[in-house]
């Protein structure tokens, strides 16, 4: 027996991602029977009233995918519980609940396992998962687990990251905690590791002998718009770095696990965030830079003069054996010109050119693989080619390949896979704590620098750009280029 608890029901998270997730779940056959899900929000509410909600924004959400009798089935798994988070008796009547259900399957189930998910403001994981503690409702026992799922953002720094994870670690035990970034549950992030590691003619040259330096892009053309109010207090290094990026990163650099489970994934990717050289003042200076684009001051909530970028690059280098010397350039933007995310791999040059002399030898470059993450989600090698019917003449050519045209069906989003996971018990692609707190140990500095005013003010760009000119002139300067694919193939 299987049942799953969402917190913050009544949100935009619940009824946008994770109700059409466990309804793609169930059409396909994947969701474990049976199973209750219990939505949990102070607003009343009967469980046909949420159901018809679900109803009309799942249809919307799943598009051509919806399928009224499949609702029909899906929809009586569907409950819904009135109550507050921070308030005791609210989580007594839910464990009243859940007993109910399992005792009504006990004679067909010998396990029951309890997810509960935290699809609220940050500021309740603590007083929710304290009255899960209270109420009993995190204990385990045999034949009986109980999991937590965390939302991000997990903290806004080092300091309150450890604050709560000592917070959940109270009730919880490690193993129990899920923290969520849907970044993880993209299938062509997965086919990193696949590439890597299941591939001979990549893997040896996986290394700073070939490759001369690694670009991770994540933009969006969309503006903050109604997220202003978070937006100014989070920045784009907390909204997209401390997390996104840098998951994408351990995934790009990691060692390879002696095998694939959980725990050898996540400490291969926790020894990659603890190998990154650390930032003092002057090296954040010289390693990032930020900007604005030009209309933000003007979106409801953002004060007229607020130094908050909407865009901003940063230089790692992994001090260990594989990377050592090899600059990793982060970006992240809003109101870029296309939404991308992308991972380029910039090869060396050959270390000797038969070809020099040549008008061939100007175009000569280094080849260069690209994993396009989203939207249009693929593979790239650009290599160089002679043109044919000239005398030697030179330019980049490509090798694609394509998921969409590739493989058949719809690309599952990210968070049918995490939620399956969580309620399977596989913890590999959600973070540990100490991944978390040495994320905070790489952004802190720079947040710190950035936000007491050490730096220059962000530079305004315009939305539809591909950002501020300060930033191309900044990786120039490390006789580095970015590569920018807008529109997308």
């Amino acid at each position: 027996m299987y049942s799953l608890v969402i917190f913050g029901a009544s949100g935009d998270l619940t009824s946008r991602k994770l109700i059409p997730a466990l309804y793609n779940l169930f059409r396909k056959n994947r969701l474990p029977q049976p199973i209750r899900i219990i939505g949990f929000s102070r607003t009343p509410m009967e469980d046909e009233t949420w159901r018809n909600k679900l109803l009309e924004t799942t249809r919307q959400f799943t598009g051509n995918l919806f399928c009224e009798t499949t609702w029909s089935t899906f929809a009586p798994c569907l409950y819904y519980h009135a109550g507050d988070i921070g308030n005791t008796d609210s989580f007594t009547s839910l464990s009243a609940l859940l007993n109910q259900f399992e005792k009504e399957h006990q004679s067909e189930v010998t396990e029951t396992h309890r997810l509960f998910y935290f699809s609220t403001s940050p500021q309740f994981y603590a007083a929710g998962t304290e009255q899960l503690g209270v109420t009993g409702l995190s204990t385990e026992s045999l034949g009986h687990t109980c999991r937590v799922v965390i939302e991000k953002p997990f903290g806004t720094d080092l300091e309150s990251a450890k604050k709560l994870n000592e917070n959940i670690h109270q009730r919880f035990d490690e193993s129990q905690i899920y923290r969520i970034d849907h970044y993880l549950g993209k299938e062509t992030v997965n086919n990193i590791l696949v590439l890597r590691f299941a591939n001979a003619i990549f893997e040896p040259i996986w290394n700073r002998n070939y490759i001369q330096n690694i670009q991770i892009t994540a933009n969006e053309n969309l503006l903050i718009g109604r997220r202003a109010p978070y937006y100014e207090k989070a920045g784009i290094l907390r909204d997209m770095f401390q997390n996104h990026l840098l998951q994408i990163l351990t995934f790009v650099t990691m060692e390879p696990p002696a095998r694939f489970d959980a725990k050898a994934i996540r400490d291969e990717k926790v020894k990659v965030l603890q190998s990154i050289r650390p930032f003092t003042e002057e090296e954040v200076l010289q390693n990032s830079v930020r900007g604005q684009y030009r209309s933000y001051r003007d979106e409801s909530g953002v004060k007229k003069d607020s130094q908050t970028a909407t865009y901003g690059a940063v230089r790692l280098f992994i001090d260990n054996w594989r990377w050592k010397d090899v600059p990793v350039f982060l970006r992240s933007g809003k109101g870029m010109p296309c939404r991308s995310t992308q991972v380029v791999i910039n090869f060396r040059q050959p270390p000797h050119s038969m070809f020099s002399g040549t008008l061939s030898d100007l175009m000569l470059q280094g080849n260069r693989l690209l994993l396009q993450l989203q939207p249009a989600e693929g593979i790239q090698v650009h290599f160089m080619t002679k043109i044919p019917d000239t005398e030697m003449k030179i330019r980049t050519s490509e090798l694609n390949f394509n998921f969409k045209n590739s493989f058949s069906g719809e690309m599952p989003d990210s968070y049918e896979r995490l939620l399956l996971d969580a309620i399977h018990g596989d913890a590999s692609l959600f973070a540990r704590s100490d991944e978390v707190e040495a994320a905070w140990r790489i952004i802190d500095p720079i947040q710190k620098t950035w936000d007491e005013g050490k730096m220059p003010d962000p530079e305004f760009y315009e939305s539809g750009s591909t950002g501020p000119v300060q930033a191309d002139r900044w990786i120039e300067s490390f006789d580095e280029n970015w590569f920018d694919l807008c529109p997308l193939v």
